[in-house]
């Protein structure tokens, strides 16, 4: 096949990746007679850019069994992620005995598909032992190793990790907050969520999102703060969805006040007008406090 046509159709693939039209890119790959390293990695970022992470693998495991087509640090760092997200714990391990067998240099841009694999693999101490090898860690490194922890609940040693990575003067962000906030909801740590949200937007300027109030007003919510988080949700910049008035409905549930209650009820049936189990709800709590004139009124 002539370079020039290589390359042209090399260029079309990526167009029909990034427009999300997979059926035509995955046509013309396989129409081409040569497939070299570029083609390949080309159309495993294709599959990867249009969430089709299996066949971004099946492309790969090609490419290495392939003589004389090797992927490069971009490609393993690509199939590494594909692996994080479908879970598969087995393949990304044969990926990193693949990356050691062939002497890849586990920079930090291989060394952070590696954390962030292992620990969304559910691997938390394989991805803390690639972490700690690690001579230099990016931002995304240290989100990939909070995140893990956090989710899995290592909840001190998640607000710990974090404490050095301010330590070693790695500013974070937004994605690092909604873990360090998840883990304050998770334990009950009232007064520490509360300090770090007002760092995060006070200290590091960061605007918060849906995720960040969701979990202060969780948190606020089961520690029976219902009033503050009521204020909280009516000073939000985005405008509250069913999971803000649905945290601030469980608590008012958890401590029994009917009064918060009705707001997020009124809020929630209008986001969710044929939800009846918003109904049964509060029903169940105007029965449950002897208000029976309340309970008729109850659709």
């Amino acid at each position: 096949m002539p370079g020039r046509k290589i390359a042209s159709w090399n260029t079309m693939i990526s167009g029909y990746g990034k427009s999300g039209d997979v059926g035509s890119a995955t046509i013309l790959f396989s129409q081409m007679t040569s497939r070299d390293f570029i083609m390949r990695t080309t159309m495993i970022a294709c599959y990867l850019q249009n969430k089709r992470l299996k066949e971004a693998i099946g492309v790969f495991k090609e490419m290495i069994e392939t003589p004389g087509v090797s992927p490069d640090e971009v490609t393993m760092s690509s199939v590494l992620s594909a692996c994080a997200h479908l879970g598969s714990l087995e393949m990304g391990s044969k990926i990193h005995n693949y990356l050691k067998q062939n002497r890849f240099d586990i920079n930090v841009y291989i060394g952070s598909a590696l954390v962030d694999m292992y620990a969304k693999c559910g691997s938390v101490t394989r991805s803390l032992l690639v972490f700690f090898k690690l001579r230099e860690k990016n931002l995304f490194c240290w989100n990939s190793i909070i995140e893990g922890l956090a989710v899995h609940r290592y909840g001190e040693q998640a607000l710990d990790m974090f404490k050095k990575m301010e330590n070693e003067k790695i500013k974070p962000n937004g994605v690092t907050f909604i873990s360090v906030l998840g883990v304050c909801t998770h334990a009950g740590l009232v007064e520490v969520a509360r300090k770090w949200f007002l760092s995060m937007t006070h200290d590091y300027n960061i605007s918060p999102v849906i995720e960040h109030y969701g979990c202060m007003v969780d948190i606020l919510s089961r520690a029976g703060q219902l009033e503050e988080a009521l204020e909280l949700i009516r000073r939000m910049t985005i405008e509250p969805n069913s999971v803000i008035w649905g945290a601030s409905l469980g608590g008012c549930k958890l401590h029994g006040n009917l009064e918060i209650v009705q707001v997020s009820m009124e809020k929630l049936m209008n986001l969710e007008p044929d939800n009846n189990e918003y109904y049964v709800l509060l029903g169940n709590m105007y029965a449950e406090a002897d208000r029976w004139s309340e309970v008729k009124k109850v659709r």
